[in-house]
């Protein structure tokens, strides 16, 4: 049997170091890999909602508005524009074809205020 409380620890601590790590990387200006590392960690914290709510595993799944359904948050509409807008860069991280113009440092900054808005919401909801 799965011990879910240890999972959501798992996705917890994994959020954190990601969001440490994106933070590192938008600063050095390694945008793609900075805002994919955002991705993440939002995914992970979505993915501990996904554990507490269901009683179960996360799905293997990126889509962050997706999984914010799985876990039936109560997310405020600019919360999930942000996901929506996030999911993006789970994209760019790890496929070659572009389909955007890649932000700029100021641009990145500005999604990495965003999300941490989001991600301090998912935190505490926990």
């Amino acid at each position: 049997m799965v011990d879910i409380s240890q999972q959501i620890a798992y996705w917890r601590a994994g959020a954190a170091e990601d969001w440490e790590a994106a933070q590192q990387l938008v600063d050095s200006a390694k945008i793609r890999h900075g805002l994919f590392f955002a991705h993440l960690a939002l995914e992970k914290l979505l993915k501990a909602h996904i554990c507490k709510h269901t009683g179960r595993l996360a799905p293997k799944l990126h889509n962050l508005v997706r999984l914010a359904e799985m876990a039936e948050l109560e997310l405020a509409a600019d919360h999930l524009d942000v996901l929506a807008e996030m999911n993006e860069f789970n994209l760019e991280g790890r496929y070659p074809i572009t389909y955007v113009a890649p932000p700029t440092q100021k641009e990145a900054l500005d999604y990495m205020k965003k999300s941490k808005v989001v991600l301090e919401w998912l935190t505490r909801q926990l």
